[in-house]
């Protein structure tokens, strides 16, 4: 996953954290504006959300958050 992507999750998921609380859930549309500008970039997000991870459509934001911190490890 591109650097930029990993910044624009990890700023999303912090802000969603301190607005709404711990239990705060996201999507991968979360981290896009509702005009797909980039449609790249949204699929790099939604290969990596889905076919690698599997992952619910939506997810708690600590739990991304933290894998993609632990991508940077």
């Amino acid at each position: 996953m591109r650097a930029s992507l990993r910044q624009k999750i990890l700023a999303v998921c912090d802000r969603k954290i301190s607005e709404k609380g711990p239990a705060v859930g996201v999507s991968f549309y979360a981290f896009f504006a509702n005009r797909n500008d980039d449609p790249e970039l949204l699929m790099e997000a939604a290969e990596w959300w889905i076919r690698t991870h599997r992952l619910d459509h939506f997810e708690k934001a600590e739990k991304i958050r933290k894998m993609v911190e632990d991508m940077d490890s």
